[in-house]
């Protein structure tokens, strides 16, 4: 190889194999300046009492529009952390999560047989730390099959849901929350304040505005799309369950 060869491979081996991005970004969400939700969050954050544990499968992180961020930056620092595995407690973080997880303040947000309703929870006996697991429903329910700590934990679950806010992603069923909602409602009735779901939920209304308004269009939930016969796919039997699982949940509740 010659000299002038030589010089030409170093110059090419040195240029970086990641794409290019020229756009300013926000230095707060790491978002594109022109699709920043941060004038959305709360000013100043949110001090509240009780805290949030988020365990967050790996593939979250590579979500785009993953809200548990949005969470993290509405509230205090230190009131929403989140631990990254599909165990837990791992390697990474055993020493910070098995205190976590000894204490019995501590309650995981899980549908079980043996959940009860966080409504029902003495608030009078916090503060708590709630655990909240991000990912799908089978990297939700692989994590906890995982994870023998977490059936430890007392489990609660939330009865009054609503429809989720995140009109730009198509849920699997009428009461699926995003991350973001999920913390934000659990909160309000830890907290015994309503008005703090509207507050931790501002950023997603901004996000989704915004794409609304830039050619997005709203989703419906796979439950909705099938019960009025616009569903295009055939129906897996995961998502039959699923919705099986939800209209009976709805029948005990309404009996």
């Amino acid at each position: 190889m010659t000299t002038m060869e030589e010089e030409a491979w170093q110059d090419l081996i040195g240029i970086s194999a990641d794409t290019p991005d020229g756009r300013d970004k926000c230095e707060q969400c790491k978002r594109p300046a022109v699709v920043c939700w941060c004038s959305a969050l709360p000013q100043p954050p949110l001090a509240v009492a009780s805290q949030i544990v988020i365990l967050q499968h790996p593939a979250e992180e590579k979500r785009s529009l993953r809200t548990a961020l949005m969470l993290q930056l509405g509230l205090e620092p230190g009131k929403c952390v989140v631990y990254k595995g599909k165990r837990f407690p791992n390697q990474k973080n055993y020493a910070e999560l098995q205190q976590i997880f000894d204490s019995p303040q501590t309650l995981v947000l899980y549908p079980s047989k043996d959940s009860v309703p966080l409504e029902e929870i003495d608030r009078s006996a916090g503060p708590y730390t709630l655990v909240l697991i991000d990912g799908t429903w089978p990297q939700a329910k692989a994590i906890y099959a995982s994870s023998p700590a977490l059936h430890r934990l007392r489990q609660v679950k939330l009865i009054s849901v609503g429809i989720s806010d995140y009109i730009i992603r198509t849920q699997p069923t009428e009461g699926c929350l995003s991350t973001l909602e999920t913390a934000a409602q659990c909160l309000a009735v830890l907290e015994a304040q309503p008005e703090l779901r509207k507050m931790l939920v501002n950023p997603l209304h901004a996000l989704c505005k915004y794409q609304l308004d830039n050619g997005a269009v709203e989703h419906q939930s796979k439950e909705f799309l099938m019960k009025t016969n616009q569903y295009p796919k055939p129906i897996g039997k995961r998502l039959s369950r699923l919705l099986n699982q939800t209209v009976c949940g709805a029948a005990e509740q309404e009996a």
